[in-house]
């Protein structure tokens, strides 16, 4: 009775699993004896496009307040010690240089702001 119990628990958790990944979708195949094999589709690890997108948006966002609330002269000057200190700070200087989608947003919001 108890190997009975045992059998049936496994066999209840098995298709409990199957029916939980089946929740995400599923692909139906005709074996060759006839019968339908229903399988649950594999997840595929996507990679969050939207989140990084935001991200960098928000990065730009960022550099353009910087160097609207710094003034030019100021950016390039922090900029400038930047460049002359360690290997960090040189990395840091690179990456928040004004490149030309960081300048657009400055046009664009003085343009709108004022």
């Amino acid at each position: 009775m108890v190997e009975t119990k045992q059998n049936f628990d496994s066999r209840l958790r098995v298709l409990t699993r199957k029916h939980r990944r089946m929740a995400n979708g599923y692909t139906t195949r005709l074996r060759g004896d006839g019968l339908i094999v229903v399988k649950p589709k594999r997840r595929k690890a996507q990679f969050p496009l939207k989140g990084a997108l935001l991200v960098l948006a928000g990065f730009f966002a960022f550099k353009a307040f910087m160097l609207i609330s710094l003034g030019e002269l100021t950016y390039a000057d922090r900029l400038a010690r930047l460049q002359n200190g360690t290997i960090v700070e040189q990395a840091g200087a690179w990456v928040m240089q004004a490149d030309p989608v960081t300048k657009t947003i400055v046009t664009f919001t003085r343009v709108n702001l004022l």
